[in-house]
């Protein structure tokens, strides 16, 4: 592997560093997912749902302490606006939660992008290389040629290389934002509703007793 990496040239510098970078980044994202997964409390989530629903405000805070489920955090964060602005509390902390989500993408998307990019001017350096050496060498020294030919493969193949085992846990990762998102949408809307309802359920209670 040395061998080739040195038969590659000087582009195969920063295409190390692409590939350093890119599986930095993917390890990163892979253990943030595994934590994210790990405090996952789908069974508090509905729980919570349930007290709001009671209008058990008290309980709820009881029962959230300490959690590190990102959808009762935001949730927590409507509860507690919720005499002011519900939503637009969720929305802010849902989009600090799908930043945080983000966090690094771009610099996968960049890797993805640049590698390729790298490799073709590796080939462009290979071939110019190349020609230089066939218009200075004899026919009888042909392998300075072959030196020229082989750095241009060599990038090209490290370049695509890099772009595609980056671009599936890219992919993976966009993936489980997407689904983040959804649910983020999902329940923010359950307690929209279940607060309304028991706000218009207080209303119609307080007009009885008049």
């Amino acid at each position: 592997m040395l061998n080739i990496f040195l038969k590659g040239g000087p582009v195969m510098y920063p295409l190390l560093a692409c590939s350093i970078i890119a599986m930095t980044v993917v390890i990163e994202r892979a253990i943030f997912w595994i934590q994210s997964d790990r405090f996952r409390n789908q069974a508090l989530v509905d729980e919570v749902l349930e007290l709001c629903r009671a209008g058990n405000w008290d309980m709820v805070r009881i029962r959230v302490a300490g959690s590190k489920d990102y959808i009762i955090r935001i949730l927590v964060s409507g509860i507690l606006h919720r005499e002011f602005s519900m939503i637009k509390a969720m929305e802010s902390a849902a989009s600090d939660e799908i930043r945080t989500m983000r966090r690094y993408m771009g610099i996968l998307d960049t890797m993805i992008t640049v590698a390729p990019l790298l490799g073709f001017l590796g080939t462009v350096t290979g071939i110019i290389y190349s020609f230089e050496s066939l218009g200075m060498t004899v026919i009888e020294h042909p392998e300075t040629v072959a030196i020229g030919i082989a750095q241009a493969l060599i990038t090209t193949a490290a370049g695509l290389i890099i772009a595609i085992l980056t671009v599936f846990p890219y992919n993976y990762f966009n993936s489980r934002i997407e689904d983040a998102a959804l649910s983020i949408e999902k329940y923010a809307t359950s307690l929209e509703i279940v607060y309304k309802k028991l706000v218009q359920g207080t209303g119609i209670h307080e007009e009885a007793a008049i």
